[in-house]
């Protein structure tokens, strides 16, 4: 008996033994190829990082150990994500975050933002980008709540949000310096107030979007143009109130790469041929805007040759002689090109447009 209890005790332990070689094996050669991924590859999700501390406690501890793969919280779409985000934050690990996404997040309020600041005011000391689309619950009080403790965020978007107003607006660029990326599309009560405010404290803005925000009218938009230089990105969809003498002041912004003016109902040719000044235009979005003809397209080909995109949906007033000018100009660089609608236009076959743009791969921007 004797006997047998110390040859099955040796068996113990020999199996413990080789379960420690396997797992110091596993060790050395498995979580290496792990972190060689989760540190390369770009689109690594959150869940699938937070799955992989469960895998086992040595990964756990390698994963904690290195800051820079916990930079971004994205609660995109989740439910309960206010105590998400309250969760999160009281972790150490996420300490440095740089990014955090909420977008369509539900369940994100007021009060969630309270709570962090008043249990984590320092946790959010490093983010650079909040993105709040679609929190429909967070208002003026929420922005300036959140943006207190965030002084060195640089994008903050806020799309679809019917009660941010002026007064949101004056936090956010009280609290945070920095910004250049704002997205406050769909927030129809912000005024001419707020572009003030924008045009006097963002200087280095690079884009700005301001989407459906139907109480601006000329005033505000020149003042953002007039100081606004450094400007990329321009996004005035859905806004019929501005004239062209607004519109000619986009010629202002020499950086300009992308703009979209989609129902500029009062753009005429002689605003385009001052936007055709932007010569560094990629994307152009000249849907619905009613008043343009040949003459103020041509101007566009001739200037802006590194026209990727451009949309001329819906304008009757333009013909095949405007897409003569773009192939003269611009056949090289157009991979976009939308003509839908454009009765004038006879050319409008994809064989026919591909003949003279050989580089189309996409004939519909709107639908």
């Amino acid at each position: 008996m004797e006997r047998r209890c110390a040859e099955e005790s040796t068996d113990i332990g020999g199996e413990e033994e080789e379960v420690e070689v396997e797992e110091a094996l596993w060790n050395k050669e498995t979580i290496p190829r792990v972190m060689k991924i989760v540190c390369t590859c770009i689109k690594l999700h959150q869940r699938d990082l937070i799955s992989l501390l469960l895998v086992s406690p040595w990964l756990h501890r390698t994963l904690i150990s290195h800051p820079s793969i916990w930079l971004v919280i994205d609660l995109h779409e989740m439910n309960n994500a206010g105590d998400r985000l309250v969760a999160a934050l009281s972790l150490p690990r996420y300490h440095n975050v740089k990014n955090i996404n909420l977008e369509f997040a539900r369940d994100i309020e007021d009060k969630n933002f309270e709570i962090l600041k008043s249990k984590f005011v320092d946790a959010l000391k490093n983010l650079e980008s909040l993105n709040l689309n679609g929190c429909q619950k967070i208002s003026d009080k929420g922005v300036e709540v959140i943006t207190s403790i965030c002084p060195n965020l640089a994008a903050f978007s806020i799309y679809w949000n019917v009660r941010v107003t002026d007064i949101g607006v004056k936090h956010l660029v009280r609290n945070c310096k920095r910004i250049t990326d704002l997205n406050l599309s769909g927030c129809k009560n912000i005024t001419e107030q707020s572009l003030h405010l924008i045009a006097d404290n963002y200087r280095d803005l690079e884009s700005l979007n301001l989407t459906r925000c139907i109480k601006l009218t000329d005033g505000g938009l020149q003042q953002i143009l007039l100081n606004c230089y450094s400007l990329q990105s321009l996004n005035l969809y859905a806004l019929s109130s501005f004239t062209d003498e607004a519109y000619k002041k986009i010629s202002l912004l020499s950086h300009l790469r992308f703009l979209d003016l989609c129902g500029a109902q009062n753009l005429t040719d002689d605003g385009l041929r001052s936007i055709a000044n932007c010569r560094k235009l990629v994307s152009l979005n000249l849907t619905w805007c009613i008043h343009v003809t040949d003459v103020g397209v041509k101007a566009i080909a001739e200037s802006c040759s590194s026209l990727e995109l451009l949309s001329l949906f819906g304008i009757v007033g333009v013909t095949d002689r405007c897409l003569e000018a773009l192939c003269k100009c611009c056949s090289g660089t157009l991979t976009t090109l939308d003509v839908n609608g454009c009765v004038g236009i006879k050319k409008r076959a994809r064989d026919e447009l591909l003949q003279l743009f050989p580089k189309l791969k996409c004939f519909k921007v709107h639908s």
